[in-house]
């Protein structure tokens, strides 16, 4: 009953063998996985996917880091992908100021469009966030984005910013860095997010967890979050991911 709730099953990472890593997720007890799409080539693989897998579902959005990229006849395509009985969220949207592809400006009117969308499909919405923080919740509040709520994915903010987020109807959702020694931050957050808010992830093939860090993500690791998690919050395995599968299936309306 593992619910990934974000993968990259489309990325060329798994070109070779992704029919082969989706059997291993479900001999790891994986129930559930949403594929991501944030371009026009990772859009089209995650619907590819989603329609051959029962068990697996899709989100669509733009990137941020490509967000200078990103034209109006794309958010016309979203907007008729959002009635694809397989897509379940719009995303990963969001800022990325680590990278300078895109001019700050720009990403944050294409996060703003993607709300509006979101909001006009009713939709939730995926966040992507990479040094952004302040910029991610004020747009967030400014667009009124609680009236679709969504996930926080990878989280690694604050624990302030994580109540800002839960405020507005966000779920807070972690991946592979809450296994690291070293990411204290991940850790302290994680032991006070409300069991009833909070998702786990992998990011596939990203940020694989401990002790696979460094090599490629793939969902069967979604069990070392889960397990890293139960040790942090000091509950059990069994209680996290039957919450945890619970939570996502609310944010993704999943029956």
């Amino acid at each position: 009953m593992l619910f990934d709730t974000h993968a990259h099953l489309n990325a060329d990472q798994f070109e070779e063998d992704v029919e082969e890593v989706i059997e291993r997720a479900q001999k790891q007890g994986v129930s559930n996985i949403v594929v991501v799409g944030f371009d026009e080539k990772t859009i089209k693989g995650a619907l590819e996917i989603a329609e051959k897998y029962e068990f697996i579902y899709a989100a669509v959005g733009w990137h941020p880091v490509d967000a200078i990229d990103m034209t109006d006849d794309h958010l016309i395509w979203f907007e008729e992908l959002a009635s694809h009985p397989k897509v379940v969220a719009l995303g990963e949207m969001g800022l990325d100021y680590y990278w300078d592809k895109s001019p700050k400006e720009i990403q944050q009117e294409v996060f703003r469009k993607q709300i509006h969308l979101a909001k006009k499909v009713r939709l939730p919405i995926i966040i992507h966030n990479r040094d952004a923080h302040e910029d991610i919740v004020k747009i967030l509040k400014e667009e009124n984005a609680n009236e679709v709520g969504g996930i926080m994915h990878c989280f690694g903010s604050s624990l302030e910013i994580a109540k800002q987020c839960l405020d507005m109807n966000f779920y807070i959702s972690f991946g592979g860095p809450v296994t690291f020694k070293n990411a204290k931050r991940p850790k302290e957050v994680a032991k006070e997010i409300p069991l009833d808010r909070l998702l786990i992830e992998t990011d596939c093939p990203y940020l694989a967890p401990h002790p696979f860090r460094g090599k490629r993500n793939e969902p069967s690791y979604v069990t070392l979050v889960a397990q890293a998690i139960a040790e942090l919050k000091e509950i059990t395995y069994e209680e996290v991911i039957e919450k945890t599968n619970e939570n996502a299936k609310r944010v993704f309306s999943i029956k």
